[in-house]
């Protein structure tokens, strides 16, 4: 019996041993995302991640992608680093094959602060970084300083003459910043359990995935308010207010990044107007073919089922707290005209409204309808006409009440109708110009770069951003603060180097499947040959 007993408890740890070797094997050292990523300060806006393997490094050697995005100095300032540190022959091999996070948070500054997160392989002794700053032409200098949490690391890096401080937690995890400011958020963060500031990926997925990019929409407002003069840009604003946090791998194509994945909905916050498209099926996207040459920025909307969106949309602004305000608008309606416009315009609104920016800062909701000949009384019945086919609305809000928070801006606009499609613009002179650019037929989408950019997108979606970046120059150039327009302007690759950039949300059991794309613009040829 006892001979029994111990062969028994030999053949437990036996495969216990066998089970602790299996799952290490399936989760190396290099990938313990949710570890590293709980240490991230929540302020974070993004996370880029990557393996810190050669071959990374050698796909994108000479490629103008990320410098266009990061700027080029930036990220010369950071290859410097990685190879007089990470790569140095006394780390090495410590940090070749691990996970690199590169977040990106605000800052007091006109700068955007960069926070490096890794971990370190093996027994990993901080006493190698003092052996480092003893080697001669190491290029580095490396002094400590007692914090909180233990030894900082102040790096010197010579061919750059740039601070880089360094820290390290627990598991040997290690943070590091040109910012002492963002480093010494580090030293103090300490993660809520209770909640994901990041979703990441499965490992599974992520070891298969060249990088990966993390999203906390919530943290796009102090962003954008470091960033734009004009806290109440529209530039991404329904993105802004989404509570919501998206994992996305990176799809690789030499002249544009691509990524794809899900946005996560975070339903334990306050809903916002994007969640109605949750519940929706993904639609073709067709409007965006009648959008004028001149489109700076748009933002998409698409609807499988007209009624179900515009039956949430009332509990939204229930919700909100301003439906008491909507009954009394539409009751006066009914009084003045008799008109029950809401259900007469929801039987009429067809599957997509956009609202488009142009070049010259023109503003114009384009909703697609099933009969445009149908809508129209209605259209009169609410309006001051000023010719047979333009008037404008007699009531307040209306375009917010039918549609939704994307179409606040449009509060007495002046509308006209063109086949099945209502446009409402803020003066009667974009509507004289969008006439002839529907009737000229000068739309973006026949134009050959717009083509080749759109051919890279889903076909179907609930949501989309486009923007281009030269029509939309002039408005950055009114909104950025000064250093931000500068850099973009003078950046050399920079984000002038991309023709456009989009992000669209495709309804997926309420979350959204994410694809982002920015392509760089097309070489030109006969200055290349000259």
């Amino acid at each position: 019996m006892k001979r029994l007993i111990v062969t028994t408890l030999i053949l437990l740890a036996a495969a216990i041993t066998i089970t602790v070797v299996y799952f290490k094997n399936l989760s190396p050292p290099g990938v313990r995302t949710s570890q590293v990523m709980r240490t991230i300060p929540d302020n974070a806006t993004a996370v880029f991640e990557f393996n810190n393997e050669k071959g990374f490094y050698d796909i994108f050697k000479g490629s103008q992608l990320l410098s266009a995005v990061a700027g080029k100095n930036k990220l010369a300032d950071l290859d410097t680093l990685r190879k007089l540190l990470l790569a140095s022959p006394l780390l090495d091999q410590f940090f070749t094959g691990q996970n690199i996070f590169i977040s990106i948070h605000p800052s007091n500054t006109n700068d955007l602060n960069l926070l490096i997160t890794t971990t370190a392989a093996g027994d990993f002794k901080t006493d190698i970084l003092t052996r480092l700053n003893a080697k001669p032409n190491s290029g580095l200098t490396i002094s400590t300083i007692r914090n909180n949490i233990g030894l900082e690391y102040d790096v010197l890096v010579k061919a750059i003459n740039k601070h880089f401080y360094i820290i390290k937690k627990e598991d040997n995890i290690f943070a590091g910043s040109f910012s002492k400011e963002l480093i010494d958020q580090s030293i103090l963060y300490r993660d809520d359990q209770n909640r994901n500031v990041f979703v990441p990926l499965p490992e599974q997925q992520n070891s298969n995935s060249l990088a990966n990019l993390y999203i906390n929409y919530e943290q796009l407002s102090p962003l954008f308010d470091q960033i734009f003069k004009n806290k109440n840009t529209d530039i991404f604003k329904s993105f802004k207010l989404l509570p919501a946090l998206a994992a996305l791998s990176l799809n690789y194509k030499n002249d544009a990044l691509m990524f794809n994945g899900f946005t996560n909905m975070q339903y334990n916050h306050a809903a916002s107007y994007l969640n109605l498209f949750a519940a929706q099926q993904p639609v073709v996207n067709r409007l965006k073919d009648i959008f004028p040459a001149t489109t700076a920025y748009s933002i998409t909307f698409a609807v499988s089922d007209p009624q179900k969106f515009s039956s949430g949309l009332s509990q939204w602004h229930v919700k909100a707290g301003i439906g008491n305000e909507k009954d009394q608008l539409f009751s006066k309606i009914k009084a003045e005209t008799g008109l029950f416009l809401k259900p007469e315009f929801e039987h009429l609104l067809g599957n997509e409204f956009a609202v488009v920016t142009t070049r010259y800062q023109e503003k114009y909701a384009i909703i697609s309808v099933k009969d445009g000949s149908k809508l129209l009384p209605l259209m009169m019945n609410i309006s001051t006409m000023t010719n047979d086919n333009v008037g404008q609305f007699n009531y307040d809000k209306l375009p917010f009440y039918l549609l939704g928070d994307a179409f606040s801006i449009f509060r007495r606009p002046y509308f006209m109708i063109l086949d099945n499609y209502l446009v409402l613009a803020t003066t009667p002179s974009e509507l004289v110009s969008y006439t002839d650019t529907y009737i000229n037929r000068k739309f973006i989408s026949k134009i050959e770069q717009y083509n080749q950019f759109d051919d890279l997108l889903a076909e179907r979606s609930n949501v989309a951003f486009f923007i281009n970046f030269k029509n939309s120059q002039s408005i950055l150039k009114r909104d950025l603060k000064d250093p931000f327009y500068e850099a973009f302007e003078k950046n050399n690759p920079g984000w002038k180097s991309f023709y456009a950039a989009a992000c669209q949300f495709a309804a997926s059991d309420r979350n959204f499947y994410t694809n982002f794309c920015m392509r760089l613009n097309n070489v030109d040829t006969a200055a290349v040959n000259n």
